[in-house]
């Protein structure tokens, strides 16, 4: 009897520290960390099906121009949230960031190409979607070469 209140009380002691545990919330002048954590979504939101479309052999040229459109739309808006006073939980950026501003934003801007890259191709709406597979993988080597340095976790 006494091991089961012991369990119970160390069940219940548990399940509040992980309630305790959850997201931390954006409470400054304009959200700007849960501002651009949204606007990056967004983007991922477009990618993403572009990505499922190619790995599962199932390329729609029409729908891939409408995404690759949307993704450029899509691409500035995290950006003018990463301000000198946005380093601050609930942020997933790295201190790099702030301390390596020229470098971000040379990976920004190779974002910024490979994404028009990605819609050229789109444009062309090739039957074959290789072109379009190179330019849809050089935009994911651009995220993946800004989140190493510059994303936790």
């Amino acid at each position: 009897m006494q091991k089961t209140k012991k369990f119970q009380a160390l069940a219940l002691a548990s399940l509040l520290l992980l309630a305790a545990c959850g997201e931390v919330e954006d409470t400054r002048p304009g959200q700007p960390v849960k501002t651009r954590q949204t606007a990056f979504k967004e983007i991922i939101k477009t990618f993403e099906p572009m990505g499922v479309m190619l790995r599962e052999k199932r390329y729609d040229a029409d729908k891939f121009l409408a995404l690759a459109t949307q993704l450029v739309e899509r691409r500035e808006a995290p950006w003018a949230h990463f301000g000198p006073d946005t380093n601050y939980p609930p942020t997933k950026a790295t201190d790099k960031v702030w301390r390596e501003p020229e470098q971000f934003e040379r990976e920004r801007q190779a974002f910024f190409v490979a994404t028009d890259a990605l819609l050229v191709a789109a444009q062309r709406k090739d039957k074959a979607p290789t072109q379009v597979e190179s330019a849809y993988q050089a935009v994911y080597e651009t995220c993946q070469n800004c989140h190493k340095p510059f994303k936790s976790r």
